[in-house]
């Protein structure tokens, strides 16, 4: 077992990273050192009445509690951002803390850019249904005044990100046939507070549909095209810690205290640098067609796309091995990669989440080589790992080896 510290702070690209049990009881102070008054607590509704969650957070804010928004859906609907925005208003919090999965995170970073953009919902709509070009970006080269603190509870790795999108139109009133987004790059959150006592009050299935999705950040940064050696350490030594820890946590493997703060910080690791690429494009391309989580969508395709890759190209795969714990003295490639393919089945399999394309809901064999298409499109591509030929026909065919 990886021994880990039980607290630590890091600062990166200006977010300083708080993680250790019991970390929530610092928020107030965390406001205060930042010159910060009030803050409105920022979730969706599940988490907002999930009291063994919440009270930790409340009791931590204290009387800088402003009020919680709880109206966060997996959606991300740029109507949500301006109601949470209407509401920070109405409580004049000076900050937001945003708690929960990657929805509550990005809707909260990204309504701090709508904060700043200046277009108010009619003009978003109309700029989208004008098209993509129209609508363009948020507050382009602007900087938001509303600090965002965030909480993670989950695995999915949205934390340490300036990311996150909103729908501004749905695929039957888009004038490109698909829902048209909108986002904004702004700062990285001002505070990223990672408590792994928080974890354990989210539902094990919950934990379980963000896993792969963490867990292949991890997985994809060493073969991205654009790896450096500082990249590969966070991300090789992430995968040390997830791969054992996320079967105890929120698979079939017996839990622990332990597993939990290893895959905290698993979490945190394989996020430092991150290059996602060819696995996030497949989620984005079944995600342009399906309402579906993406981390079932990783979760299903994972193995076959590794195995790809390993047909085609190096795709980093001893590092992988290192990280995956996959014995490499003396063996040749070919070994190595079944092996490490192999490794990774085996932490899928040991979570509750699709093995197959076909057991996610409403998902149609026929869709096959149009999503094949998107994925080749996917701008994750751009990172394949060098002298690899992703043609629509290889990568429908990784599909239906998946299917």
């Amino acid at each position: 077992m990886l021994p880990i510290a039980d607290a630590f702070e890091h600062d990166y690209r200006g977010c300083e990273i708080l993680y250790g049990r019991g970390r929530a009881s610092d928020l107030s102070a965390v406001l205060g050192d930042r010159g910060l008054g009030d803050a409105l607590v920022v979730c969706g509704s599940n988490v907002g009445a999930n009291d063994d969650l919440m009270d930790p957070i409340r009791e931590g804010l204290g009387d800088r509690l402003a009020g919680v928004f709880d109206g966060t859906t997996p959606d991300k609907r740029v109507e949500t951002a301006y109601d949470l925005l209407d509401k920070r208003a109405e409580v004049g919090a000076d900050a937001l803390v945003a708690v929960g999965g990657g929805s509550s995170l990005d809707i909260a970073r990204q309504a701090a850019m709508l904060d700043v953009d200046g277009r108010d919902l009619a003009e978003l709509r109309a700029d989208a249904a004008a098209g993509p070009d129209a609508l363009g970006s948020l507050a382009p080269g602007s900087d938001p005044s509303l600090p965002v603190v965030v909480i993670p509870t989950t695995f999915a790795g949205a934390d340490l990100s300036t990311g996150g999108s909103l729908e501004v139109l749905p695929a039957d009133e888009s004038p490109t046939g698909q829902p048209l987004t909108v986002s904004g790059d702004g700062p990285m959150p001002a505070v990223d507070l990672a408590d792994p006592a928080l974890f354990e009050t989210t539902p094990t299935s919950v934990l379980a549909g963000s896993a792969m999705n963490g867990f292949d950040k991890g997985i994809e940064t060493p073969y991205a095209s654009d790896a450096t050696p500082v990249s590969d350490a966070a991300a090789v030594h992430g995968l040390r810690l997830l791969s054992d820890a996320l079967p105890r946590v929120a698979g079939d493997r017996p839990e622990s205290e332990a597993a939990v703060d290893r895959a905290v910080v698993g979490a945190l690791l394989v996020q430092l640098d991150r290059r996602i690429s060819v696995i996030h494009a497949f989620g984005h391309g079944f995600a342009r067609r399906y309402d579906v989580q993406q981390g079932d969508v990783h979760a299903a395709v994972a193995p076959h796309v590794l195995a790809y890759l390993f047909d085609e190209v190096d795709a980093s795969r001893r590092a992988l091995a290192v990280g995956l714990g996959v014995d490499t003295d003396g063996r040749g490639d070919d070994a190595v990669a079944e092996d490490v393919v192999a490794a990774v089945a085996s932490v899928r399999d040991a979570l509750p989440v699709p093995e197959r394309l076909r057991d996610l809901p409403g998902t149609a064999e026929r869709d096959l080589p149009a999503i094949a298409e998107y994925v080749a499109d996917d701008w994750c591509m751009d990172r394949a790992p060098d002298g690899l030929d992703a043609t629509p026909e290889a990568i429908e065919g990784v599909l239906r080896s998946a299917w």
